[in-house]
């Protein structure tokens, strides 16, 4: 694919994407830990925090955060690198333009 602009507008597209998830799993942390707190049947609220924070959900919940956030991470690099490449074959064909007038 040599169409650097519909490169940048897919890999754009796909960087929303993923970005939104993983804004929303970590909007959603607190939440999270809050059911999770409330399944534990506790008096003591510090007690039931310390239980959820323990346990393999929240375990699982901040290993998918993170996860979701190193892919929108690494969607971001590929933007940039269309970027660059897009930069990169512009300054090239002005290079070679040029050269030809010379």
């Amino acid at each position: 694919m040599n169409d650097w602009s519909e490169r940048y507008r897919l890999d754009a597209r796909e960087w929303v994407e993923l970005e939104a998830a993983a804004s929303l799993l970590e909007n959603l942390r607190s939440a999270n830990l809050s059911q999770i707190m409330l399944g534990n049947k506790t008096e003591s609220v510090s007690k039931a925090e310390m239980l959820a924070r323990a346990s393999p959900q929240w375990t699982e919940y901040n290993e998918k955060m993170v996860e979701a956030r190193r892919k929108a991470n690494l969607a971001k690099v590929k933007l940039e690198w269309d970027r660059m490449k897009f930069s990169e074959q512009q300054s090239q064909e002005a290079t070679a333009r040029a050269e030809r007038r010379l």
